[in-house]
């Protein structure tokens, strides 16, 4: 006799758990209950922020028991994003699911705050939403809301899917009211930036500026149908823009060919490779495109 649909999903959901175990690991960085983490590579480990008090004596525990002293790699407190180097290239990898999370999917979160084994929580996908701001000075260009519990010590592990594979990174570090899950797109590329350079890199211009609508004359100097972008309307003493020669009044439309057309576009954009590099700026000036080459200040 086969067995009925709500066992078969009962024991999907337990192999899916299992499997998801062997990569999420416990981290020991606090004073506190210990968290959770991911790992990304056999020797990296990557975990919510705010779960690591300490640079050096970190423990993490892995899925097999092994327990391993780490140190801090990087940290970007903006996205709530930590990675740390274990001592040895012991850990398994997790796996990213194939698919981005669709809102109304079942999904578990998974937490290994203690030496007993792997904790979940069961839910679905509320919301995906994004870009936004976090309140720490950085920008998560995706975030994925799901009704699962995060309970003690589950930041820094991960929201799985029915195989066992990552939606994301799951953190309760940005005081929202609960606990949103950072796509694995997002976190991974965070995750490689930090274990190469320690740090994210975020860039500012040194303006003041105000959305307007762009006239279809100026979409034409364009040549892209943008229906905003960002009116120059203040420039900080000295500042990189103003040295480059942005002007107020200047209408700010594209920074390195990628259109701008609000100002969290913006804080995006201004992040990464073109810090401490000339950067072409697309500016409507009296009617008229120019490209203005301005070398992006770090903050």
């Amino acid at each position: 006799m086969s067995k009925n649909i709500f066992s078969e999903l009962s024991d999907a959901m337990a192999s899916a758990a299992e499997q998801a175990g062997k990569s999420t690991v416990l981290v020991d960085a606090r004073r506190r209950i210990p968290a959770s983490g991911i790992a990304f590579a056999k020797d990296m480990i990557l975990t919510a922020d705010h779960v690591v008090e300490r640079d050096e004596d970190i423990k993490v525990l892995l899925g097999d028991g092994t327990e391993l002293t780490a140190r801090l790699a990087g940290r970007d407190p903006g996205t709530d994003l930590a990675v740390l180097k274990l001592s040895s290239a012991s850990a398994t990898p997790a796996e990213t699911a194939k698919t981005p999370a669709r809102v109304g999917q079942f999904v578990l979160a998974i937490g290994r705050p203690s030496k007993n084994g792997i904790e979940s929580s069961f839910g679905t996908v509320n919301a995906i939403g994004g870009p936004v701001r976090t309140g720490r000075g950085g920008m998560l260009e995706s975030y994925i809301k799901t009704d699962v519990v995060s309970y003690p010590g589950f930041s820094g592990g991960p929201l799985i899917n029915g195989e066992g594979q990552v939606f994301g990174i799951n953190t309760s570090g940005f005081g929202h009211g609960g606990a949103i899950t950072i796509p694995a797109n997002v976190a991974w590329k965070v995750a490689e930036t930090l274990a190469k350079h320690g740090k994210i890199k975020r860039g500012y211009l040194g303006i003041r500026s105000q959305t307007v609508n762009i006239p279809e004359d100026g979409q034409k100097q364009l040549k892209r149908k943008q229906e905003t972008g960002l009116l120059i309307v203040g420039l900080e003493t000295d500042s990189p823009a103003g040295k480059g020669g942005i002007m107020v009044g200047d209408i700010l439309a594209g920074v390195a060919g990628e259109a701008i057309e609000h100002h969290d576009e913006l804080f995006t954009r201004l992040s990464g490779d073109v810090v401490g590099k000339s950067t072409p700026l697309d500016v409507l000036r009296g009617g008229r495109l120019e490209v203005v080459n301005v070398v992006v200040g770090e903050r």
